[in-house]
């Protein structure tokens, strides 16, 4: 059975690129195939980058995250522009809204703006877009419905419940669950689950965060993803090695990649 883990921020785990590399192959042994390598800022999609760009199973997402919308550097858009030609750079990402803690309306505003340049540089170069939404639901739908690029996006660690899921079916999305869909209390995305056609979901580690309730107090790592997707299974009532493998040609569809 292979997964595909479409988040991992590989360079939060560690900065040091043989220990990254350890993580790619525990991750392999745990049956974890293929993984989407998220930047936290564009410096660390570079360094990350340099270090993992011959690893064939690693993939790369670039972007500015919302939280850096006051510090993306002078030249974020040529570094982007420059960065998507790469082998295995495959979307933008993670962009979005993050409205926990904004100091004021202009700060909003500016994240919006942001937001829609990297939706258009999506449409521009043809690529999908790995949406962050922290407490901006609404804003989030609003610009989507606008901007989102014609590859379409994934909504990542999915928080919302399932009313929002409804409304945001109408849209070229998929739905991404991390370790938190394992939690007892987390029970909007187990509402969400069961509104969902099977084929817009797909998971994620989003390592060092989110680690599934039976490694709760451990740093999270990619070779626990098997654990969310069995949970997912059992969930729906589904075969986990059938679940396995639709999570697997969900991921690579949405990315545009052959099944492997």
């Amino acid at each position: 059975m292979q997964y595909f883990d479409t988040h991992a921020h590989l360079g939060l785990i560690y900065d040091d690129p043989i220990e990254q590399l350890m993580v790619i192959q525990e991750a392999r042994q745990a049956g974890v195939s293929r993984l989407m390598s998220i930047c936290n800022n564009l410096h660390d999609f570079q360094q990350v980058y340099k270090n993992l760009r011959s690893s064939e199973n690693v993939y790369f997402a670039v972007g500015v995250s919302p939280i850096e919308v006051q510090t993306p550097g002078r030249d974020w858009i040529q570094i982007i522009e420059q960065s998507v030609r790469l082998p295995h750079v495959i979307a933008i990402g993670e962009i979005g809204l993050d409205y926990f803690r904004v100091p004021n309306k202009d700060y909003k505003k500016s994240q919006i703006e942001l937001f829609i340049n990297q939706l258009d540089m999506a449409t521009k170069f043809n690529l999908p877009v790995i949406v962050h939404n922290r407490n901006a639901g609404k804003d989030i739908l609003d610009v989507l419905r606008d901007r989102l690029p014609p590859r379409g996006g994934v909504l990542h660690c999915y928080s919302e419940n399932a009313e929002y899921a409804k409304r945001a079916l109408r849209l070229n999305l998929c739905f991404s669950f991390a370790g938190n869909l394992t939690y007892k209390n987390a029970k909007n995305l187990h509402e969400t689950i069961n509104v969902l056609p099977l084929d817009r979901i797909v998971i994620e580690s989003e390592s060092p965060f989110m680690v599934p309730a039976e490694y709760r107090g451990k740093r999270n790592m990619p070779k626990y993803l098997p654990v969310t997707a069995r949970f997912l299974a059992d969930m729906l009532g589904m075969d986990r090695e059938e679940m396995g493998r639709r999570l697997w040609e969900n991921s690579n569809r949405f990315f545009g990649l052959p099944p492997g």
